[in-house]
């Protein structure tokens, strides 16, 4: 069974892109979950893949449903269209759009194709992932909940105040006065 290899380039930065692995076999809907997947995001929105040329200008949308708005021809729909029928040459070009509200847009473009598949790998799968995702709903990286977690377990809250590490001036910090009272105070106890 032939297995097609896509990169799926960030529209906004191609440094970021992930490198699915799928069986010809497969359908659109699969693919579309693997590439949600690969960029961490969820499968809430509203999707669409349209057949692309070289220069990346949209054809035949093969859409996750048929939505609300105009169509130039009715759309097919990923969970019908296996992805060996929409390859119509060795570099076939698809545009992914995911969430109509914040466009997201990725190009998917067939890399490689091989002749056998790997007993170790579950199809379809993420096979290369270079650079940092994009957040789909905010920051990401180190500011998540993991982070969150790290801060209330060994209380990091930028605001916590300990002992010596307070800058002068701030709350919680003592004075020169108070400072040269306690140095007298220790001194005395020697």
């Amino acid at each position: 069974m032939a297995i097609l290899r896509f990169r799926t380039y960030w529209e906004d930065d191609e440094s970021i892109y992930r490198d699915i692995a799928i069986r010809h076999t497969q359908s659109f809907l699969d693919l579309h979950e693997a590439i949600l997947k690969s960029y961490e995001f969820d499968n809430k929105h509203k999707a669409t893949f349209y057949r692309s040329n070289d220069n990346w200008q949209r054809g035949r949308e093969i859409s996750l449903e048929a939505y609300d708005k105009n169509y130039p021809v009715p759309p097919l729909i990923m969970a019908e269209v296996q992805i060996n029928a929409e390859i119509k040459g060795p570099n076939q070009k698809f545009v992914y759009e995911y969430d109509f509200n914040k466009n997201w847009h990725f190009m998917v473009e067939l890399i490689q194709v091989d002749a056998g598949e790997s007993a170790r790998l579950t199809y379809p799968c993420c096979v290369r992932t270079e650079g940092i995702a994009p957040s789909q709903y905010g920051t990401k990286g180190l500011v998540d909940k993991r982070l969150a977690e790290m801060e209330e377990k060994y209380d990091l809250q930028p605001d916590a105040l300990r002992d010596g590490f307070a800058e002068e001036g701030e709350d919680g910090s003592t004075s020169d006065e108070e400072t040269a009272d306690d140095s007298t105070d220790a001194d005395e106890a020697f």
